[in-house]
């Protein structure tokens, strides 16, 4: 090895730690490990930061907005709403969401499909008395599998097919992946619907709504100010006990009135009943040093923390969101944002903990109480999915049309390579944007900046990888060992090591490093490189045995209440079942 074999090599080891490890986030390595090829000089200056203009990224960001756009327009929606009449029985149920979720996620973002058939899920459970557990993981797994059936499905698939391009002037088309993809993705689904579900522990319990898992009795007190208490006559915000203590006043009851999330500028009078979430040993001391009286709570319900201008709203952390390992204290919640944290459930649990000092994570789910109006365009800027029933929009008929119609026209220019898949979706999303299917701001938003970032920043490193020789060294050190195997064999354990390596890392990162080692590795067998690739690219999305290695898992880890190890449990038949299933096709079409 020379000396830019061994700079590249011991980047990439940096890289697999730190992703595995979780510290930086994955989009901060990604910007390290670019930054240390170019000062090593493994990467042109001029060329350090093509990868932001990439075609992979491109279409990857078009096909965010699309997503958008299609969900504004009601399609996804339409098509959950048909999903009504078959909740009675618990498999049909179960089958009709994943094969709904299996399909949208081919054809749009894949945590875009969940997260509009999440909040379905939720409520259909809830509605038939079942545990959500039993449909999340299934939803989660379902709308992974249905990426692999087009170029567009999934990250990996785009990075793949410009691969391709790249090296062989030729990119896998828009449907070249449904022949392993999509069977793949048709046998993944009969398995978690017959058996895969089973493989829940059965007493895991999930929540549907405010009500199951936090119990409003759990978390609430009603204090009364008597005639002669210090607090009458003051403002709530002029009220320094609350400074100091984890006490949230989240409804005051006046006479037969009743006021969810007063104003910090409402005025207290005697007799007012206060509505109260507080950590138990704060909640003495306010009482103690306020001069108020306990009062029982035999009446309190969610219906005394919300009205028509006021929500309660259940909603999750996904795995980009700002409030990641801050408090709320810390994310200034009720100043800044305008939200009241009435509780945290952690893998199914709630915290009962001091609210104010939790730090969250991704996953957990957060019992909010704030503006009903601008509670959606909150939630969407912290990074948080609503959980609790929000209705079908089901749109105008013209315009779901409209909309289907756009995109494609998209995939038909890219079918049949009228324009790049770059050209066609980027055209789709624009024409989008300027019929007002969503405005700018909504774009900006639907971008997953962090993925973008971290594919624009790894491009590179994986070009570094291959114009150093190292990918050739590599491959040609894996082929030495294992020159003696079949050529399946050695297809099988490209596509194993994929599917490790995406179940503790980032999959596009996943692929970026793979694609130009399994090309190697065909090479040095005289094998079709094309078999490798698809190889890649199914392990690359086929995270299954953790909740780290694909953003769906960690968004149903808290509203299902699973645990870590109920991934694995699940997964692992699921990948045996896909390496038994992907190999022998991948052999007999692409090799």
């Amino acid at each position: 090895m020379d000396n830019s074999q061994i700079a590249i090599s011991a980047i990439l080891v940096a890289v697999v730690a730190l992703f595995i490890w979780g510290r930086p986030r994955y989009d901060v390595v990604a910007i390290l490990a670019l930054l240390a090829t170019a000062i090593a000089g493994l990467v042109a200056a001029e060329e350090v930061f093509l990868g932001f203009g990439h075609p992979a990224v491109i279409t990857v960001i078009a096909v965010l907005v699309i997503s958008r756009g299609l969900h504004s327009a009601g399609v996804v929606d339409m098509i959950a709403g048909w999903l009504s009449p078959l909740i009675e029985r618990p498999q049909v149920h179960l089958g009709a969401l994943t094969l709904t979720c299996g399909f949208c996620s081919a054809f749009m973002n894949n945590v875009g499909a969940l997260a509009i058939l999440m909040p379905v899920a939720l409520e259909t459970a809830s509605r038939q008395g079942r545990s959500p557990a039993t449909l999340l993981m299934p939803l989660s797994f379902g709308a992974i599998l249905g990426g692999l059936a087009t170029m567009i499905g999934t990250p990996p698939n785009i990075i793949i097919a410009q691969y391709r391009a790249n090296v062989f002037d030729q990119p896998f088309t828009m449907f070249d992946f449904a022949p392993v993809g999509g069977v793949i993705a048709i046998l993944g689904v009969i398995y978690l619907v017959l058996f895969g579900w089973r493989l829940i522990p059965r007493h895991r319990r999930g929540q549907g709504n405010a009500e199951d898992i936090f119990q409003i009795r759990d978390y609430m007190a009603e204090v009364r100010l008597g005639a002669d208490a210090p607090l009458v006559g003051r403002s709530i915000a002029t009220l320094p006990e609350l400074d100091d203590l984890d006490v949230l006043v989240t409804a005051l009851i006046r006479g037969d009135e009743r006021r969810p999330a007063p104003s910090r500028r409402t005025r207290l009078q005697a007799d007012d009943i206060l509505v109260l979430r507080a950590d138990p040993t704060d909640l003495n001391s306010f009482i103690e040093v306020a001069e108020l009286e306990l009062v029982g709570d035999e009446e309190l319900s969610p219906e005394h923390l919300r009205s028509d201008e006021i929500a309660l709203i259940e909603a999750v952390i996904t795995t980009g969101s700002s409030l990641i390992k801050q408090s709320a204290r810390t994310a200034n919640l009720r100043n800044r944002h305008g939200l009241n944290l009435l509780a945290i459930a952690r893998q199914g649990q709630r915290i009962r903990s001091r609210l104010d000092r939790v730090v969250m994570q991704a996953g957990d789910v957060l019992l909010l109480q704030g503006n009903s109006g601008s509670m959606p365009e909150t939630l969407s800027r912290l990074g948080c999915l609503p959980l609790m029933h929000r209705g079908l929009r089901l749109g105008q008929r013209r315009r779901i049309l409209l909309g289907l119609g756009i995109f494609v026209g998209a995939l038909t220019a890219c079918g049949f390579g009228v324009l790049p898949a770059a050209v066609a979706l980027t055209a789709a999303a624009v024409l989008m944007i300027l019929l007002n299917f969503l405005n700018l701001r909504e774009a900006y938003e639907a971008i997953d900046w962090p993925v973008i970032v971290l594919l624009g920043g790894m491009i590179p490193v994986g070009g570094a990888l291959e114009s150093t020789g190292t990918a050739n060294l590599l491959a040609d050190g894996l082929v030495d060992l294992a020159g003696f195997l079949p050529v399946w064999l050695i297809l099988a354990f490209v596509l194993v090591l994929t599917m490790t390596l995406s179940d503790v890392m980032n999959n596009a990162a996943t692929a970026v490093v793979m694609a130009p080692i399994s090309v190697g590795i065909a090479q040095g067998l005289g094998s079709n490189p094309d078999g490798f690739l698809m190889a890649v690219a199914v392990g690359a999305s086929c995270a299954f045995l953790t909740p780290i290695g694909h953003q769906c898992n960690t968004l149903v880890l808290g509203p299902g209440g699973y645990r870590f190890s109920d991934y694995w449990r699940v997964g692992l038949p699921l990948e045996v079942l896909i390496t038994a299933v992907a190999v022998p096709l991948i052999m007999w079409i692409w090799m």
